[in-house]
Order: structure tokens, then C-alpha cells, then sequence
């Protein structure tokens, strides 16, 4: 391990130097999301900076590779899911993409990793090992797509998605090393180098945002990340659902308030519980800040116990996500906004 670590600064310092020449080109082609009732920022900013996680995460696992520190088929999965997903991603940012067949590219991607990954594997419930079979394999492709669009859905404030993603993939590196898992930290440590690189110009005030591209290609490439973890260990798949939960409960909740009220999800929305936060504060940085305490002082020492105290997996998500769905309905998740 210790012939690759130049490669994690070495990743961040691309993603920087990638995002600067993103925010040109953007800048350059005029790439800019512009403000609308629907928005959650005020000033006109350039887009598609993501393509700078995408790209100094990928061209990385190579290297991984060569060093023997991920495998051939974890390799294929990383590879082919996490670009095909920031291709389509990239190519909605520069024009508009029917959503069914967005739909159609998030499941083939999710199906090309799972054949690589193996599928779902058995899931840790209390007092046994359950095996789905396809039933599980299903389950995983939606987990998946859920995972990429949620990531989306979630990517609406300055520097929210890059910090969730952070904050998850060092926690994930800490609770492997505890564990004596060091072969799994590779991966979840690059990504978050990518993600801190291209931080620098997303933190509020955002210089440039992270685009369908980034935030799809997060999305799916924790999940398999999630997945990768469950066959090492299936009580890893818990712990990564609890260090995701401020996305998946946010998102989840929203979804379901908003498909009991009859709206249409695909349409563009500003109901989640961080966007009324940021909202009622009157800026992105305090609510970007509360989910990183959040991540740090609630979730990952939930996580921990998971691993190393032999807390119940699940018992340990329903812990964890009380708070958050209480912080939902504070901050009325997937409520109509009210006109003021």
C-alpha cells in the first residue's frame, strides 16, 4: 500500500487543476445555471465541474490496479458504471435528455456493475444470513439508480454533495482500518481525493457546480462502493447505509410526500429538507457545515459500533435515522413551498 500514496494528493491536485479549466471552458461556452423559481442559489454560475471527480477518479483505478490493490472485476464495475453514468450526465448538462431513457442508461449501468460485483450478496439480519437470490439482484439495480438520482436530487446547495461524499468515503477508509479491512480503503480514499480537489471550487460561495455529470456519477459509484464492502463483510452494507443517511433519508422522504401528493418527480423541485434549511437561514454554508457534524458526530460513531462493538446492522439505521426523519419533518420535507 505505502508504494501508492503519492497517488491520493496526486489525485487531489488533478481535480483541482481539472476544475479551473472546467470553470473556463463552462465560462468560455457559456455553461451557466442561471437562477429560477426553482433554484436554490441567486447568481448565475458555471456548471459541470464534476467531469473533474469523474476523470481524476477513473484514470486512477488503473494504477490501483497495476499496484494489486482492487481487483479486475471490481476495476470493470468502477469503470464502466461511473462512465457511462457521467456520460449521460454530460450530456443532459449540455442539452436535454428524455427521462425515460436517462432512466434506461441508470439501469444498464446499474446492471453492469452488479454482473461484475456478482450481485447482491447475503444480507445480515438479526440472527442470520439471508441469501435473495434475484430478488436481491433486483433490489441492488434499484439501490442503485436510487442511489445516482438521489445524489442528484441532493446536489442543490453549495458544496452539500461534495462534502456528504467526504465525509462518507474517509468514514468508510477510518472503519475499514479500525477493522482490519486496509485492503477495501483504496477506492472510498481516491474518491473522496477527487471530491476535495474539486471542493475547493464548490465550497459556498460556489465558483462552479458539480452538474448531473458529478453528482449521478457519486451517486452510483458510492453504491458500488457499498455493494464492494457487503461481499468483504455483509455487516459493511449497513454501515455504509448509516454513513449515507442524511442523503437517502432526505431524499427518500421527500420522494414519497411528493408522489402521495400526486406531483411528478422528475420535474425539478426545491422541497427537500436542506433546501427549506437553507432557505430559512438565508445561506448554503451553515446547512453544507450541520451535515458535515451530522456525518462526524452522529453517524460515523453509529457506524463504528456496527463494526466494532457488534451492534445490530439494521438496529443501527433505525438509530440513526429517527433524528433525521424528525429533521425532515422540521424542516418539511417534500412540503409545497409556501408563497411569500
Amino acid at each position: 500500500m505505502n508504494h501508492l500514496l503519492w497517488l491520493a494528493p496526486a489525485v487531489a491536485a488533478f481535480a483541482l487543476f481539472l476544475t479551473w479549466c472546467l470553470r473556463r471552458y463552462a465560462l468560455a461556452r457559456s455553461l451557466i445555471d442561471v437562477p429560477n423559481a426553482r433554484s436554490s442559489h441567486s447568481v448565475p454560475t458555471p456548471r459541470g465541474g464534476g467531469v473533474a471527480i469523474v476523470l481524476s477518479f477513473l484514470i486512477a483505478l488503473p494504477f490501483l490496479l497495476v499496484g494489486n490493490e482492487i481487483t479486475h472485476s471490481f476495476t470493470w464495475a468502477l469503470l464502466g458504471a461511473g462512465a457511462a453514468v457521467a456520460v449521460l450526465g454530460f450530456l443532459d448538462d449540455h442539452g436535454h435528455i428524455a427521462a425515460r431513457w436517462r432512466l434506461l442508461g441508470h439501469f444498464s449501468a446499474a446492471m453492469w456493475a452488479l454482473f461484475w460485483l456478482g450481485g447482491l450478496p447475503g444480507v445480515v439480519l438479526p440472527g442470520m444470513v439471508i441469501d435473495l437470490g434475484w430478488l436481491g439482484h433486483i433490489a441492488a439495480a434499484f439501490y442503485l439508480v436510487w442511489m445516482l438520482n438521489l445524489y442528484n436530487f441532493m446536489d442543490g446547495i453549495d458544496g452539500l454533495a461534495s462534502v456528504e461524499a467526504i465525509c462518507v468515503c474517509l468514514g468508510a477508509c477510518l472503519i475499514y482500518w479500525l477493522n482490519g479491512d486496509q485492503a477495501l480503503i483504496w477506492a472510498p480514499l481516491l474518491l473522496s481525493m477527487a471530491v476535495l480537489g474539486f471542493l475547493y471550487w464548490n465550497f459556498p460561495p460556489a465558483r462552479i457546480f458539480m452538474g448531473d455529470a458529478g453528482s449521478g456519477f457519486l451517486g452510483v459509484i458510492l453504491g458500488v462502493l457499498s455493494l464492494q464492502a457487503a461481499w468483504h463483510s455483509p455487516d459493511l452494507l449497513w454501515v455504509w447505509l448509516i454513513l449515507l443517511g442524511v442523503f437517502i433519508v432526505d431524499a427518500t422522504f421527500t420522494l414519497i410526500r411528493r408522489l402521495m401528493r400526486g406531483d411528478k418527480v422528475y420535474e425539478a423541485h426545491r422541497s427537500h429538507a436542506y433546501q427549506f434549511a437553507s432557505r430559512q437561514v438565508g445561506s448554503h454554508l451553515p446547512v453544507t457545515l450541520s451535515v458535515l457534524v451530522i456525518n462526524v458526530f452522529w453517524l460515523l460513531p453509529l457506524a463504528l459500533c456496527v463494526v466494532l462493538l457488534g451492534l445490530n446492522g439494521l438496529l443501527g439505521v433505525f438509530i440513526a435515522y429517527v433524528p433525521l426523519v424528525i429533521l425532515a419533518v422540521k424542516y418539511k420535507a417534500g412540503e409545497l413551498e409556501r408563497a411569500t
